[in-house]
């Protein structure tokens, strides 16, 4: 009755745009599916109540002169992720091929904050809490990724329906699958005498994603016959439907050569359709049984056991003794008392081997065996040669290397990065943008800063992390003094390891009113803004002298002759140094547009003068849903 009361008070406070919003995502909220506590006017609100800026932090920053000119794409983003994402979706949309994240699962041992506090395992919206917390991030995240791009989502058992029903809402039509580990060695059990030792990976992605896989092996393709169609193995000639299911693929077969008789497996019938059993007119996908045989595509067997039954008792006895055709594995016979017309198998030889197909290498409709579902344990022994099966390391290993790095655990839970490596091997391409906005301990880069030295790519990784700050640990900063902290002596190396060279920008992020941002916004802020919008990199603002340096900074100069410029004050010097730069084309931010175009104008030269008020606000000031559009008012984030 108290909170029924509560909600009636707040909505009193309402303004009647607000009202039409709630009332309107109200009657447009599904009704089957997954449902949680939200507030879409707090969405917007969320999202519009100040603008994001970056701002480069040197001194935490690595290698930042080396790449001063062209800059660095990889970015460690300090910060709640929340407010990264919304940066990153100005400067970034659309580049993101690859995005892994652990978040966090929900267990109710504070493994997560949300509004300033730990949600604990008794509190009753906790679950509501968490799906809203990873609704937000996930939507923004949606629009960094390429139109073939993929997002992989550790979580835990207990979590994984309902984050899969999220997804399934925030990815529609992109589910791929789910990968399946074990996490411990351990098998103790929890409750109800079960042993709950494994997670999973949930895979969404685009339509034109593909996993890596790996290059199939020729070696069980010889070419023993010297078939000048080239290599070939044998391949089983059967579906795994029954004859009921599949009556036209039930029949019998025979080689010409040999007349030798083969009976069809009742469970399990032949692959192709015999052009006995074919309708006039109809047609089939691929060629009939009888046209594969004049190929000489089905490969009989020899010397095999032949036999031929004069009459249908010497038939039925030698069913119950069981001496007749059986299949391969199992042992099924192939003709029983139930097998229709019998009779048909009277005089014929019959054959006790059974016919497979002839398939050719070069026939193949894919040379790349596929990722496997199931990530075995490295002491696993059945590996199936048709897939490629990851392989989850020992427990602990994720802490090992913690501790070879930093001398201590300085952190609990990191993810192996044996695995981690491997899930990104075969997701990313050599010059993908990879990011982690759930980045912990720093292992996504470190294994991306790895795959680089192996197979010498260009793979750029962006990193967001919190300092996780509490009143009793005010002065902690897990993204400084961990996660880029490792990252820097990846790049330097560490006890034993060689350095994997590199370099990465510190970034931390200014919130600043919609309003104030043309006016109390500075020049390093702009510029970062406008660089990573630009060409997806950080770099240090160049002669920055203090907050009153109205220099022309050169943004970037493409290859076509652009050259594009930020003039944060514009000031008679200011406008004098844009009249002398070089070049036909000129694009510049300013704040003062009009200004720079009447300016150049005057001097009879063509400028694409553009507003930097506009520039710092495009992209994170989301239009409100209207209210006459129900699927606008669900999805305004």
């Amino acid at each position: 009755m108290t909170q029924a009361k509560d909600l009636l008070q707040g909505l009193s406070g309402l303004s009647a745009p607000q009202l039409r919003r709630l009332l309107t995502e109200h009657l447009a909220k599904q009704k089957l599916g997954l449902y949680w506590e939200a507030s879409a006017i707090e969405r917007d609100e969320a999202l519009n109540a100040n603008i994001v800026l970056p701002r480069v932090v040197e001194e935490n920053s690595h290698n930042l002169n080396e790449v001063a000119g062209p800059g660095t794409p990889n970015l460690i983003i300090e910060g709640d992720n929340f407010d990264s994402l919304r940066l990153l979706k100005t400067t970034h949309a659309g580049k993101v091929r690859v995005i892994y994240i652990d978040p966090p699962y929900n267990t109710g041992n504070k493994d997560w904050v949300y509004n300033d506090r730990y949600v604990g395992a008794n509190d009753r919206w906790r679950h509501s809490q968490w799906l809203e917390f990873l609704y937000r991030r996930l939507t923004l995240a949606k629009d960094l990724l390429t139109q073939d791009g993929v997002i992989m989502v550790s979580i835990n058992d207990e979590n994984r329906a309902r984050l899969e029903l999220l997804m399934d809402e925030v990815f529609p039509g992109r589910r791929v699958g789910s990968l399946v580990w074990r996490t411990r060695d351990s098998t103790s059990a929890k409750t109800s005498n079960f042993s709950d030792v494994h997670e999973h990976v949930l895979i969404y992605a685009a339509a034109g994603f593909a996993f890596n896989g790996r290059d199939k092996t020729q070696k069980k393709y010889k070419n023993p016959d010297n078939d000048p169609r080239g290599p070939w193995n044998g391949d089983p000639l059967t579906l795994a439907f029954d004859r009921f299911d599949r009556k036209n693929l039930y029949y019998p077969i025979t080689n010409p050569s040999t007349e030798v008789w083969y009976p069809c497996d009742a469970n399990r019938v032949w692959c192709y359709a015999s052009e006995k059993n074919l309708k006039d007119g109809a047609v089939v996908r691929t060629e009939t049984m009888e046209e594969f045989i004049r190929q000489e595509k089905i490969l009989f067997p020899k010397d095999e056991q032949v036999k031929v039954w004069i009459s249908l008792d010497e038939l039925l006895a030698d069913i119950d003794k069981g001496e007749i055709p059986v299949t391969p594995k199992r042992k099924r016979p192939l003709l029983n008392r139930d097998t229709p017309n019998l009779e048909f198998w009277l005089h014929k030889k019959v054959g006790f081997g059974r016919p497979l197909f002839k398939k050719h290498w070069k026939d193949l409709q894919s040379h790349t065996s596929p990722l496997s579902s199931w990530i075995a344990r490295v002491n696993e022994d059945e590996v199936d040669e048709d897939t490629v099966t990851l392989n989850s390391p020992q427990a602990g290993e994720g802490s090992e290397i913690i501790q070879e790095i930093f001398g201590s655990k300085v952190f609990q839970y990191p993810k192996p990065p044996t695995l981690i490596r491997e899930l990104i091997r075969q997701a990313s391409r050599e010059n993908d943008t990879v990011l982690d906005f759930f980045a912990g301990s720093g292992t996504t880069a470190q294994v991306v800063l790895e795959l680089n030295a192996e197979d010498e790519g260009t793979r750029k990784f962006i990193l967001c992390s919190s300092t996780e700050v509490t009143d009793k640990e005010p002065e902690k900063n897990l993204c400084r003094d961990i996660c880029a902290e490792r990252v820097r002596r990846a790049m330097v190396g560490y006890g034993t390891k060689e350095g994997l060279g590199g370099s990465f920008a510190y970034l931390q992020l200014d919130k600043i009113a919609p309003g104030d941002a043309p006016f109390d916004s500075n020049c390093a802020q702009a510029f970062q803004l406008l660089t990573m919008r630009l060409g997806q990199v950080a770099r240090p603002v160049p002669h920055v002298v203090d907050d009153a340096d109205s220099g022309v900074k050169v943004l970037v100069q493409n290859a076509g002759g652009v050259l594009t410029v930020l003039c944060h004050k514009l000031t008679r010097a200011a406008l004098d140094a844009l009249s002398a730069l070089p070049g036909k084309q000129l694009r510049v931010y300013s704040a003062r547009p009009a200004t720079v175009r009447e300016h150049f104008n005057a001097q009879g030269r063509e400028v694409e003068s553009l507003s930097l008020a506009r520039a710092l606000l495009h992209g994170q000031q989301v239009r409100r849903a209207k209210v006459r559009s129900p699927v606008n008012a669900e999805g305004a984030v």
